[in-house]
Parts: structure tokens; C-alpha cells; sequence
């Protein structure tokens, strides 16, 4: 399903995403400070403009299609402090101070299992 919706995402910035064939670019989450990963989620243009007008991680959430405002259902809140577009346009860095757990499992972040070598 490809994600056509209007948006009041800056036309600049839009202009320069690489979207995947959902409309949807990945957005790496990362702490504040610690450089941490916490999360991986995907954003379309309106989550981005969300994200950045309201300092709010603000994602679209495939499973449910739907957006999600982290924090909002479990209180564990993303302070956005900045979001960079990466070299390609293909993903973005959102540095957020996180209250609580990132993960929807409960730890702090969604990496903290399954070490793979």
C-alpha cells in the first residue's frame, strides 16, 4: 500500500526524502547525550511534520496503520531535541530524550536482546 496523503511537511524537506514503496522513510531513534539506538520506526511526511512541529516522536505504525504518538498509551514520552535526514534522504535520525523504556517491551531499548555475534 503506498501512502499518498497531503501533508504540511516543508516542501524543501519533502522534496528531499526517499521514500520506500509505502511512501514511508525509516526513522532511527536515538538518546539524547548517549548516542544510544533505542528504536526503529517509519515515518511518511505527515509523522515527520508531526514529529517536528510538535517535539513529539510521532510515527506511523504499519501494523495498526495508523499514527502513534510514543508515550502516549504508555507515559514512556520521546522529547524530540533534533531530527537529521541522513546522506541518502532514506532515513532519518530523531535524538529524543526518552522517559522510560523505549521499547514496547519494557527495556530501555529495542536492542537490548538477541546479540547476534
Amino acid at each position: 500500500m503506498t501512502r499518498v496523503l497531503d501533508s504540511e511537511l516543508d516542501p524543501a524537506i519533502a522534496g528531499r526524502l526517499k521514500r520506500n514503496a509505502d511512501g514511508l522513510v525509516c526513522a532511527v531513534v536515538q538518546a539524547h547525550g548517549t548516542g544510544e539506538v533505542l528504536m526503529v520506526a517509519w515515518m511518511d511526511d505527515e509523522a515527520l511534520h508531526r514529529t517536528l512541529t510538535t517535539g513529539r516522536g510521532t510515527y506511523w505504525s504499519r501494523s495498526r496503520e495508523e499514527y502513534w504518538v510514543k508515550g502516549d498509551t504508555s507515559g514512556h514520552v520521546q522529547h524530540v531535541r533534533e531530527v537529521r535526514l541522513d546522506c541518502d534522504g532514506d532515513a532519518v535520525l530523531v535524538v529524543v530524550d526518552q522517559a522510560g523504556p523505549a521499547c514496547h517491551t519494557g527495556t530501555r531499548t529495542c536492542f537490548d536482546a538477541d546479540l547476534l555475534s
